[in-house]
């Protein structure tokens, strides 16, 4: 009885085994916040769970730098700015895009209607607020084919190294600041200025976009079978949570908000803010669109004597995952 009692046990710790879910940990770009929604989403709704995945799902903020994260061990899978992760591949970390939920970019620069810019032709001059951490790089690149110096020399623009708000603007420090469509943009309304006050410069409309939010991981871990088929099964659970979150937009904020261990944020500032998310995600199923892709580096390369990256990118993305997950 008692030998019986010892093989059913470990018919039952082997079949726990088995059964055990991957871990998997995501590394967010910002705070917990709708630009994030797709992932809340699918770990509220049960679709990692789905897939056999535990995920963890780690907020950023402005002192944590995903690559740096990823490149210590901290994470899994990060979410980054393609400009960064091809800045951040070209100094020696070999980032790797594994997937691309977002397809448009949300990236603007908001200036003040009084401080005379109604074109780019007005920037010299002015003093523009620019958030760095390898956010930089889309206005460096710009502004290097503009012609436009941002060391503030004559002819030049000064460079305000802008904290993740809009008090530059509001305290007029700044002619013109960094903002997203879905969040800063609306901060700035909220604050009590209206549209009629403002000049925007989406950065898609200038011919500069450059793509956002993708997926990366560390180049090295593609060689593991056992590694790629749980970013397989993420990606697939991942995309299912955002395009539940574009159909869902209120619910999809209302995750986001029980998420939030901060408790910061707002009911009507995430709704909104998933609202103008699911733009930027609309189009997208997950996998790297290769034309998206040739336009961010040829927008990073175009920097006159001091381009973005230096040489064109071998390897820096993959289909290999979304092939799998998609089908």
């Amino acid at each position: 009885m008692k030998k019986l009692t010892l093989i059913a046990a470990s018919a039952a710790l082997a079949a726990g085994a088995a059964t055990a879910a991957d871990d998997v940990t995501l590394q967010l770009k910002w705070v917990t916040q709708a630009q994030f929604a797709g992932y809340y989403v699918a770990l509220d709704k049960g679709y990692y769970e789905d897939e056999g995945l535990n995920v963890t799902i780690n907020a950023g903020g402005p002192d944590i730098s995903p690559p740096q994260v990823l490149a210590g061990g901290g994470a899994d899978v990060v979410i980054d700015w393609m400009p960064s992760a091809l800045a951040t591949r070209e100094r020696g970390l070999p980032l790797v895009n594994i997937a691309q939920p977002f397809k448009s970019s949300g990236l603007m620069l908001t200036c003040l209607k009084s401080s005379g810019v109604t074109s780019a032709a007005d920037f010299p001059g002015k003093t523009l607020g620019v958030w760095f951490f390898g956010n930089e790089y889309p206005f460096l690149s710009w502004m290097s084919q503009l012609g436009i110096a941002t060391d503030g020399s004559d002819g030049g623009v000064t460079v305000l190294k802008q904290g993740f708000n809009v008090d530059p603007l509001l305290q007029g420090q700044a002619d013109c600041i960094s903002t997203m469509t879905y969040n800063e943009y609306w901060q700035v309304i909220d604050a009590g200025l209206t549209e009629s006050e403002l000049v925007t410069f989406r950065y898609e409309d200038q011919g500069v976009a450059t793509l956002e939010d993708g997926l990366y991981v560390h180049e090295d871990r593609l060689s593991d079978d056992a590694f790629v088929d749980s970013m397989v099964r993420f990606v697939r659970a991942s995309m299912r949570g955002w395009k539940y979150a574009e159909e869902n937009p209120d619910e999809a904020a209302e995750i986001v908000l029980d998420n939030d261990a901060t408790g910061a944020q707002t009911e009507v500032h995430q709704k909104r803010m998933m609202g103008e998310i699911a733009k930027l995600t609309a189009g997208s199923n997950g996998a790297l669109d290769p034309a998206d892709y040739e336009r961010t580096v040829a927008t990073l390369l175009a920097g006159g004597s001091d381009p973005v990256i230096t040489m064109e990118p071998e390897g820096a993305w993959t289909h290999m995952i979304t092939d799998q997950a998609l089908n």
